[in-house]
């Protein structure tokens, strides 16, 4: 007997056997992961311009926007994005799944030198591109910034609260932050006023040092117990560092707000993220090699109401970039 002539003479046993079929595969279909191709030479170009001495905003509007025109016209690219900082401006263009790499580049290369002749004429070295491999991309970018805050406390709602909750998620791997803006106490001095009363720049460095120490003193010891002592001189704001004294003159102390001023403000000032014209705070999500893009970035999209929550209101959560979306669509 033979396979058909089973299946026609047991009618019920067949259909039981393809319901059962239908049901795995429906099943199979819901729980199959999504994902990009493990193994293919993905077209991904970054393409990178330099101007030294140009701020964000001028590699922003005068290099970034300038390639980003020539770059749209190529066939089958289908998500650019461009990040610009200090002197530089980095630009990567993904194409369509059947856009061969090695043409892509030719068009780039063909479009760059178009835009060479509308680019600042000071721009010494054209822009270069470089084929990648996209795992090596963040999957996720979270914006903040606020219109109220300072942007120093922004930072820190983005180390202490959203990053390392980022980072207990299955399949990342890390959360980079990048436009970092700590707080900082800045010391501003007047070389005039420290060659009227004779004191050099050391000593003010010196004094700051000094004057900001956290040190163990020693420990009392009782019948019971010891306890730890410990002086403390650390200074969190500018008003207090306004009233260090810094040397004396004549029997005299002067005060660092008589030779400058202290102001608030944060540790690196020639480092700054801007979404159009406003400063924030970017973090960009990395994914562990072998995970899924889609099932991190879904436990992403879960927390980010929970993120917009424990924020106060002043402060603005955008998703900047969801690599995901585009995994789905394809």
């Amino acid at each position: 007997m033979n396979l058909s002539e089973l299946c026609i003479l047991r009618p019920v046993m067949t259909t039981l056997v393809m319901l059962g079929l239908v049901l795995f595969g429906v099943f199979a279909y819901r729980v199959l992961p999504v994902s990009e191709l493990p193994n293919v030479d993905y077209p991904t170009i970054e393409v990178t311009a330099s101007l030294p001495g140009a701020n964000p905003e001028t590699m922003a509007a005068a290099v970034a926007t300038t390639l980003e025109g020539q770059f749209s016209r190529i066939a089958g690219v289908r998500n650019m994005t461009s990040i610009s900082a200090s002197g530089t401006s980095r630009i990567t263009l993904e194409f369509d799944l059947d856009r061969n790499i090695d043409a892509a580049a030719l068009d780039v290369q063909s479009a760059i030198s178009t835009a060479l002749r509308a680019l600042p004429d000071d721009m010494t070295d054209p822009p270069s591109f470089r084929k990648i491999n996209p795992a090596d991309f963040a999957i996720f970018y979270i914006g903040l910034s606020s219109d109220t805050l300072p942007i120093s406390m922004v930072n820190e709602f983005a180390e202490t609260m959203l990053a390392q909750q980022l980072s207990t998620i299955g399949g990342v791997a890390q959360v980079q932050i990048w436009g970092q803006q700590k707080f900082a106490v800045r010391a501003q001095v007047d070389p005039d006023a420290l060659a009227t009363r004779g004191i050099a720049i050391g000593e003010v460095e010196q004094a700051i040092r000094g004057g900001n120490s956290y040190q163990p003193t020693g420990t009392l010891n009782g019948p019971d117990r010891a306890i730890a002592v410990k002086t403390t001189g650390q200074m969190s704001n500018a008003a207090a560092y306004n009233k260090l004294i810094v040397a004396y003159r004549n029997g005299a102390p002067v005060r660092l707000s008589e030779i400058g001023k202290a102001i608030d403000g944060v540790e690196a000032t020639r480092v700054a993220t801007y979404f159009g014209d406003r400063q924030g705070i970017m973090l960009a999500v990395y994914r562990q090699p072998g995970s899924n893009t889609v099932q991190i970035v879904k436990q992403i999209n879960d927390i980010l109401p929970v993120f917009r929550q424990q924020l106060p209101e002043s402060v603005n959560l955008e998703v900047m970039y969801d690599r995901a979306q585009s995994i789905e669509e394809s």
